[in-house]
């Protein structure tokens, strides 16, 4: 397929890049500014650009599926958090569905299917990732939606637990993006949502006895 990656210049979205670019998918990275660029093209990765806070249906023409995995992270203001985690996204889906783009997956947050749940200072973040989630759950795109827990730097071991909500936990980056990109063939985590913590269960596993 051909994958149109979104947030692609962000930690996980970097490693999302290079795992599709290890499967049998093309990925496009749609990146922000031309400076962002180079790193891409030395890895043999077509770019597009686009900026969330502006149009960017352009970017979804060809495609067979987006990965969204923009973000503008916790701690920024609610302002940016609304425009990127939140509209973004729904343009994005919104966007897919015009171009024809049925495989939508979305990267969430622990927490964001129970926002009301987390602390003062966490809520407006947790609610914009609740709101976009489930408008890509209303339409009828082919959707999966992954929430992981603490997002870290160590290298990925490639084995998860992936249910359909679990405790607080932590990740690497990297086993995160290599859930997204196998989710993506995946015919059982179509219209489904997950929360994901590092686990025993490896990718090619987490759907068989």
């Amino acid at each position: 397929m051909k994958v149109l990656v979104i947030g692609a210049n962000g930690k996980v979205g970097k490693h999302i890049i290079n795992k599709l670019n290890d499967s049998e998918h093309k990925p496009y990275a749609m990146v922000r500014d031309t400076d962002q660029i180079p790193q891409f093209e030395e890895l043999g990765v077509a770019t597009v650009l686009g900026d969330l806070e502006k149009d960017f249906e352009h970017a979804f023409h060809g495609k067979d599926a987006v990965i969204f995995a923009a973000g503008s992270g916790p701690h920024t203001g609610a302002d940016k958090t609304i425009v990127i985690d939140q509209e973004g996204a729904i343009k994005a889906a919104d966007f897919a569905k015009a171009n024809g783009v049925k495989r939508y997956m979305m990267l969430s947050s622990i927490g964001a299917d129970r926002p009301e749940q987390a602390p003062d200072d966490f809520k407006y973040y947790l609610y914009a990732k609740h709101r976009a989630d489930e408008y890509v759950k209303s339409t009828e795109l082919d959707y999966t939606i992954v929430r992981p827990g603490g997002l870290t730097n160590e290298k990925g071991i490639g084995k998860v637990d992936l249910q359909k909500r679990t405790e607080h936990g932590e990740i690497p980056r990297e086993d995160v993006a290599a859930t997204l990109v196998h989710l993506l063939s995946v015919n059982e985590s179509v219209h489904e949502s997950y929360d994901l913590i590092s686990g025993e269960k490896p990718l090619n596993k987490l759907f068989s006895d």
